[in-house]
């Protein structure tokens, strides 16, 4: 059976407009890896109510699992929560059970549970909360997309809570050889290995260090036998 996939949907102004550097991207991608769990397409949209609902449907409908970052918390131009619901039709409204897990914080913490931050505690109806023991403002599921926040340390922690909920597949496995060679000079010899084995990848990244150019040879698979293959078969194929 292949592996379930996945799509990521990173919201936010901030991101577009170059102020701030997505790392969620990075850190998801390794973790689904090592969960069997492919991730085949990133988007990112801004704080746009329309954007994100049409981005939301088309995500959900095409992969098994869709996980967005960003614009749940308690400013005006938080919308994720409200764009989710519509996009699956639910009701949403603040829910009991993370107005309690608010209550309680902010009342260890001295500060008011205030109109702005009780808006993190708007849930769509039939929605299971995502845990956060970073700053307990809880993500959610509904269906089978994953809403976290955007900042990095929170959604890493949300990431923990969700993935060991989920069924993965076979860990992506993956070898690399580099080669002092251009890729010109490899590709013939990359593209006749590909086809032989066609269940495994092959990608060719080029470098240049000191004027010298070379190329990162990456073979990736789940079958630990058949990525030794090709790397053997590579590296005597480009005199390794």
């Amino acid at each position: 059976m292949p592996n379930p996939t996945a799509a990521m949907l990173v919201i936010g102004d901030e991101i577009l407009s170059g102020r701030t550097r997505d790392a969620n991207m990075h850190y998801l991608a390794q973790e689904l890896t090592k969960h069997g769990i492919d991730l085949k397409e990133v988007r990112i949209v801004s704080d746009d109510a329309p954007a994100i609902e049409a981005a939301v449907k088309a995500l959900s409908q095409g992969y098994d699992h869709v996980f967005t970052s960003g614009g749940i918390g308690p400013t005006h131009d938080d919308i994720t929560a409200d764009c989710i619901a519509r996009a699956f039709g639910a009701h949403i409204d603040v829910r009991d059970d993370a107005r309690a897990l608010l209550q309680a914080h902010y009342d260890q913490s001295g500060l008011e549970l205030n109109e702005a931050r009780l808006r993190m505690a708007r849930i769509p109806d039939g929605a299971a909360l995502i845990d956060n023991p970073v700053s307990t403002a809880p993500g959610f599921t509904l269906g089978n997309v994953h809403v976290m926040a955007g900042v990095p340390l929170v959604f890493q922690a949300m990431v923990a809570s969700v993935l060991p909920t989920l069924t993965g597949g076979k860990p992506l496995l993956s070898q690399t050889l580099r080669v002092n060679r251009g890729e010109g000079d490899i590709a013939a010899t990359l593209t006749a290995v590909a086809e032989e084995f066609g269940d495994v990848s092959i990608g060719c990244y080029p470098f240049q260090i000191n004027g010298v150019f070379g190329a990162n040879v990456v073979v990736r698979g789940t079958d630990g036998s058949r990525i030794d293959a090709v790397t053997t078969r590579l590296a005597k194929e480009l005199g390794l």
